[in-house]
């Protein structure tokens, strides 16, 4: 069989199990099937395919048909322009994600330059923590746009957190990013787990005077309620302890917010992603909370608000 007549297959195949954009997926499972990029694809459509090569591009065809994503079926994910490992253990990045990468950017303003742009002296470091950090994404991204940043990365699952050390390895930040296991901000020095080693390791702000720049989540934030409603994609397949924020899907929010006014500097950012609908409640609950200021909703590119900072009075 060549590319040409497995890709055609393959394609029949995956539309008639109504899977979403089934020409995509079938061009990245024979992607990664040949190891091959798209250029080649359709360069070489009459290139035949090795026995091995075939069964294992349908035996996936067969997964994906059968609901798993393809994300988890080739083990990557593009985020930031950067490439990720994700496995079933961590969400798999979306676009929408971005945009949290995006604000705590324009939040930070200069203080995310290098360079003192006034005395040309080695900006200030800057401490920023990942709140759920899964695949790393949003702690790796950071690191990558903020050399001079420490951020540690919490995540309550030690497999979530060996992906997101091998995806700060894959990107050369390992050294400046301390993942540690914790629900949410609940970290203390024992539940630190090194990515690297102790001679790399960023050290654990003191305890009682925990201070960082920017906090940063894509927190769960989906109603248990709602589960029948997701499509079987991310219902069957994504971890629930990354979807699910308890019945209203809004409980993390309130924690977040309340851990991070005791742990933001003066001046310091939060930065969330919002679930579908809770803008008003996630913005009513800070807009009611002390020591809140310059509350802004950010939209993603269908218009829908996606992301919401303050900053720490």
């Amino acid at each position: 069989m060549d590319v040409r007549t497995a890709l055609k297959e393959a394609i029949a195949r995956l539309r008639g199990a109504n899977v979403p954009s089934h020409t995509l997926a079938a061009e990245l499972l024979l992607m990664h099937s040949l190891g091959r990029d798209r250029t080649w694809l359709y360069t070489h459509p009459e290139s035949q395919l090795d026995a091995p090569v075939a069964e294992k591009f349908f035996a996936l065809v067969a997964r994906r048909a059968a609901g798993e994503p393809v994300q988890y079926l080739t083990g990557h994910q593009e985020f930031w322009g950067l490439d990720f490992e994700v496995t079933p253990a961590v969400l798999i990045p979306r676009p929408e994600t971005e945009h949290v990468v995006e604000v705590a950017l324009e939040c930070l303003g200069a203080r995310g330059i290098k360079i003192d742009l006034t005395t040309g002296a080695p900006a200030a470091p800057l401490r920023i923590a990942d709140v759920g950090t899964g695949s790393g994404c949003i702690a790796v991204a950071l690191a990558h746009e903020l050399p001079h940043a420490e951020i540690f990365a919490t995540d309550i699952s030690e497999k979530a957190l060996g992906v997101a050390k091998r995806n700060a390895a894959r990107h050369g930040v390992a050294g400046r990013i301390r993942f540690v296991k914790a629900n949410l901000l609940e970290i203390s020095a024992t539940d630190v787990l090194s990515s690297v080693g102790a001679r790399h390791a960023v050290p654990l702000p003191d305890e009682g005077h925990r201070s960082f720049d920017l906090i940063a989540s894509n927190p769960p934030y989906i109603a248990q309620s709602a589960a029948s409603e997701l499509q079987r994609e991310v219902r069957d397949h994504e971890p629930a302890s990354a979807l699910f924020g308890g019945p209203t899907g809004a409980e993390f929010y309130a924690r977040i917010i309340q851990q991070s006014a005791e742990l933001l500097r003066t001046g310091g950012f939060l930065v969330l992603e919002l679930g579908h609908g809770s803008a008003a409640h996630v913005g009513g609950h800070l807009s009611h909370s002390p020591g809140w200021t310059n509350i802004r909703l950010t939209n993603d590119l269908a218009g829908i608000p996606r992301v919401i900072s303050a900053q720490r009075t």
